[in-house]
């Protein structure tokens, strides 16, 4: 405790990071959530509380598996290509980067079983490097602030980016954004995982008070006793996975070593998300 406040810029950017009021986009997504109520998985029972944990596990054990090695090669990309950045071919870095960016979009675009799920990251996506390009990227105008080289190259990389998502080019998924976001904040690689996959549980328990499963509360009571175990496990079971793309994924003791999918039914349930008669969510 005794380094808080005298210097600690990536406890900083983690403490602005999770922030609720920032504009990504979670707001309008359940990730299934509201299409497992309207399905009955929580009618029929006063034990909302058990049943919304149930949900959460599935869903952060899923989303672990299946996103959080694309987090981590996206960062590591961004990374490599700050590192490179002040190299004579500026033109060329940023050109491999944002081919490795690509294929890492299009894995994940492959991997995403349906379209509720993927329309939902693209959304929230895009919003994260708007956040970056309005809100974290530092004010040219504030004759105060110094730009550094890195600041410069960053800025045309995370805005090259956007405007490649936005002419459709690339897909511009959550994990990548993520990877891209938090690597052009110089956020440590395990940090970044970790934040990502709270960020995740912590949307679900928002989603889950919008719907009126769970009171505000022991939403609080969830996030401080429960949600940290199952964030932590998860983390620590998927922390060095990568995607290995263009490569041959291995097995590690009869374990596939790579992204997986690991909750058929919640892939069913947000499939069905726009079946729904009425929705407060839009996925």
């Amino acid at each position: 405790m005794d380094n808080i406040g005298t210097g600690d810029d990536e406890t900083y950017l983690l403490l602005l990071l999770a922030d609720s009021n920032l504009p990504t986009g979670s707001f309008v997504a359940s990730a299934g959530l509201e299409s497992f109520g309207t399905h009955g998985f929580c009618s029929g029972s006063n034990d909302n509380l058990n049943n919304t944990v149930n949900f959460i596990r599935d869903s952060v054990a899923t989303y672990a598996r299946s996103a959080l090695p694309f987090v981590a090669d996206a960062h590591r990309v961004v990374m490599k290509a700050v590192a490179g950045g002040c190299a004579d071919d500026l033109v060329g870095t940023l050109d491999r980067t944002y081919e490795e960016i690509k294929a890492l979009d299009d894995l994940y675009e492959a991997m995403t079983l349906n379209h509720v799920a993927k329309r939902a990251s693209k959304s929230q996506g895009v919003a994260l490097l708007t956040l970056h390009t309005k809100g974290f990227s530092p004010p040219k105008l504030l004759s105060m602030y110094q730009m550094t080289a890195r600041d410069t190259f960053v800025g045309k990389l995370v805005g090259e980016y956007k405007l490649r998502i936005r002419r459709e080019e690339v897909q511009g998924h959550l994990p990548i954004c993520w990877g891209v976001l938090t690597a052009a904040l110089n956020v440590s690689v395990d940090r970044s995982l970790h934040l990502h996959l709270f960020l995740h549980a912590r949307s679900l328990l928002s989603a889950a008070v919008r719907l009126n499963t769970i009171g505000p509360y022991a939403s609080q009571q969830l996030l401080l006793h429960v949600i940290r175990p199952i964030v932590d496990v998860e983390f620590d079971n998927v922390k060095g996975l990568r995607t290995y793309p263009g490569e041959e994924i291995t097995r590690d003791e009869g374990v596939l070593n790579g992204p997986a999918t690991t909750w058929p039914l919640g892939e069913i349930l947000a499939s069905r998300h726009d079946l729904q008669h009425s929705r407060i969510f839009n996925s």
